[in-house]
């Protein structure tokens, strides 16, 4: 069966990987409110300016900023006031020297004028009167056509993952479609005799599936859409059964189980039969996870995740998560989320091993405390107790109790 020939650095394995990788899963057309946590396709150009029309910021008298000059509350200017400016409609009329308009917020700036002075600075002299108190400047409380966005503008990058501002912004201008990347379609497996659903009762040697579910919400999470192909027998023909299907089906593959260095393992010899190039990692020097597989099958990826819980889930974030990105052409990536933390205790580590620790987060007078979860990697409840991770680098024997180091949140 197949041996661990080296262990590579998990950078240099994802390189490896990824250069591999060429194509996504398409694109398709949707409706902008259904769009939220997609991958835009295509860069998205304003049709128009926005505003498309000047408008007033606060409620108010729209003015010429020159007839306010000097004004006070011992000395204020005084304006006939003309109209008011209607809501939803166009302004109607032309304000000119020493005139007024009432505007309201949003409402449209009358021909003639070039700033809002706030209502709370005015006062009604007598009927068709104003008191201006405080002078503005010109452009003061209102905003200009295309302030925002001009036409023509990219207002949306190719490759950018849609936020609930994106959304928005998108709706202003209009656009109710966009293109964007289809979802990749992973199909999970999960291999292991002593493995059952979890819907039953386990007897004696027996365990309840945890990596398929908790890899189906990754893959959900970060854009996928997963395709769960059952808990398959520890044989051989089996196995290559249900990932001959897989791949056929999916733009992606995932087997956890039966990626270690021992009789038992299946997933090595499987891969390697399910096309070119085949497996081009067995191994990764990264704690949990060393039994990794990483390959590339007639242009699809598949990766052999170890059968712990906490180490496969720990190795999907690694190696799962950025094939899923490259698959949606996410090139806009926001920063990982993150804290900064005091380490509670000393810990050590190997060198030239990537280690990754989970910890609780606790509050504490000058900021957070991150205190390591201990435990095998079998012990999935380790990470359900965990708010993040810390990376211990190859480049280090450990970490200093108090010393900071950087959280990623989970």
């Amino acid at each position: 069966m197949p041996e661990f020939i080296k262990l590579l650095p998990p950078g240099e394995a994802l390189s490896i990987l990824m250069e591999r990788i060429s194509a996504g899963a398409g694109c398709e057309l949707i409706e902008t409110n259904a769009a939220l946590g997609r991958v835009t396709n295509t860069s998205v150009l304003a049709p128009h300016p926005l505003p498309s029309f000047s408008r007033s910021t606060v409620d108010g008298f729209a003015l010429q900023a020159k007839d306010t000059y000097g004004a006070s509350d011992s000395l204020p200017a005084y304006l006939k006031l003309i109209g008011e400016v209607p809501m939803g409609a166009a302004a109607g009329i032309t304000v000119g020297n020493s005139q007024c308009a009432l505007i309201h917020t949003g409402g449209m700036l009358p021909l003639g004028t070039d700033a809002v002075v706030m209502i709370e600075h005015t006062q009604v002299a007598r009927p068709g009167e104003v008191e201006i108190l405080k002078s503005v400047a010109v452009g003061e409380n209102i905003i200009a056509v295309g302030e925002d966005i001009t036409a023509g503008d990219e207002v949306v990058p190719a490759g950018k993952e849609l936020r609930e501002a994106e959304i928005g912004g998108l709706m202003a201008l209009g656009i109710t479609q966009l293109s964007v990347s289809k979802r990749p379609v992973v199909g999970i497996l999960s291999s292991g005799d002593e493995v059952i659903p979890p819907q039953e009762s386990p007897l004696p040697g027996q365990v309840r599936d945890v990596n398929t579910y908790s890899l189906q919400a990754l893959v959900n999470k970060h854009g996928g859409v997963s395709a769960l192909y059952g808990i398959i027998p520890d044989t051989v023909d089996e196995l290559r059964k249900k990932a001959v299907q897989a791949l056929k089906e999916c733009d992606m593959v995932i087997i956890t189980a039966g990626s270690s260095a021992s009789e038992r393992d299946l997933t090595a010899l499987v891969v390697n039969e399910l096309g070119e190039p085949g497996m081009l990692v067995h191994g990764v020097n990264v704690r949990p996870g060393k039994p990794t597989i990483l390959a590339v099958c007639d242009n699809k990826v598949v990766i052999g995740l170890p059968g712990n819980p906490v180490s496969a889930l720990v190795i999907a974030k690694l190696f799962v998560v950025p094939v899923l990105e490259k698959l949606l052409r996410l090139t806009h990536k926001p920063p990982e989320p993150s804290i900064s933390a005091k380490l509670s205790i000393n810990l050590s580590s190997q060198t030239g091993r990537e280690d990754w620790v989970p910890v609780r987060l606790r509050k504490v007078t000058d900021g957070y405390l991150a205190e390591p979860i201990f435990g095998k990697s079998n012990l999935i409840f380790i990470l359900v107790r965990a708010d993040g991770l810390i990376r211990i680098p190859p480049s280090a024997t450990g970490l200093r109790a108090g010393e900071n180091v950087e959280v990623v949140l989970m």
